[in-house]
């Protein structure tokens, strides 16, 4: 646009200088053939339009949005029309309680009001694309600052709408997944009617009050107490039946070995026994007693 310009003025200042100064009307085909050379190259320029991978165009005539998109790639239109490149890969949004970690320096956390009635803070990331065939609509309705018109002021909405439906202790805890799951739903929705699309919501933090946060962490060390004892008396309850299992298997080889042993078997079994002692190095004299009797061993080393 800006040669095309440029050419309307040079003819403009060709045409004044042949009017004023008649000795310069030899240069005005020189003039002349510039003026148009520039507005070609401007028209020619202005007809080729790029769009990059990731983008769509969006033509716009005289501030009127028309409903054509282009997609990535080169593409010939018409020089008067006004393309408007708008973004169709993911973006995210972060509030963050964290300094300069988001879209907004400082903390920009939001604080939401359970159903118990404390305050609960929450960080939150927001993964969303345009949806090309709506990029129009979009641009028209809601302008190219879409993430401070739509995103953010929806996200913080509905989070505040549905956190009102938990307690606290449960956003902490087992509900977590569901209030991620029930504000993806209403945030979508919303999304939808206005030409964006939410690919996927992160509860990055939930930071509850001071005195709640010291209340959960003490139930939660009385509950390992709890199964720690619990460990315990089963361990004990284990120890106590091995020993009942070798007293049982003690007194069952002491009643087998009561009814199943004879004194003449006795009587062998020492016989036995004084054999080979008899035979050991360590003793020479045995002297056997009678029925019953202890036998007598005599040291026979000198």
């Amino acid at each position: 646009m800006a040669l095309i310009i440029i050419g309307i003025i040079a003819l403009i200042l060709t045409a004044t200088v042949i009017k004023n100064n008649p000795a310069l009307a030899k240069f005005v085909s020189i003039g002349r053939i510039l003026g148009f050379a520039f507005i070609a190259i401007g028209i020619l320029l202005a007809s080729i339009i790029q769009i990059n991978p990731g983008e769509i165009g969006v033509k716009i005539l005289f501030g009127s949005v028309q409903d054509e998109v282009l997609g990535s790639g080169l593409h010939i239109v018409n020089p008067l029309l006004e393309i408007k490149k708008i973004d169709v890969k993911t973006q995210n949004y972060t509030m963050s309680g964290v300094n300069d970690e988001g879209q907004k320096s400082g903390d920009d956390a939001i604080r939401v009001l359970t159903s118990d009635g404390l305050e609960v803070t929450i960080d939150l990331t927001v993964l969303y694309r345009v949806v090309s065939s709506d990029a129009p609509k979009l641009l028209r309705e809601t302008g190219s600052d879409f993430s401070d018109k739509i995103v953010r002021p929806i996200t913080r909405t509905k989070i505040r709408d549905n956190a009102v439906y938990y307690q606290a202790v449960d956003l902490f805890g087992s509900k977590r997944d569901e209030f991620q799951q029930r504000i993806y739903k209403s945030i979508e929705d919303d999304f939808k009617k206005r030409g964006l699309m939410l690919e996927q919501l992160l509860v990055r933090n939930i930071a509850l009050p001071s005195s709640v946060k010291a209340s959960i962490e003490s139930k939660i060390n009385a509950e390992q107490d709890a199964k720690k004892m619990e460990f315990v008396l089963q361990k004990e309850k284990q120890e106590a039946e091995r020993k009942r299992v070798e007293a049982q298997g003690i007194a069952d080889y002491q009643r087998i070995i009561n009814t199943g042993l004879t004194d003449q078997q006795l009587q062998y079994e020492q016989i036995k026994a004084m054999k080979e002692i008899a035979l050991s190095q360590n003793s020479k004299v045995i002297i056997m007693g009678s029925k019953g009797s202890t036998p007598l061993i005599i040291d026979g080393k000198q």
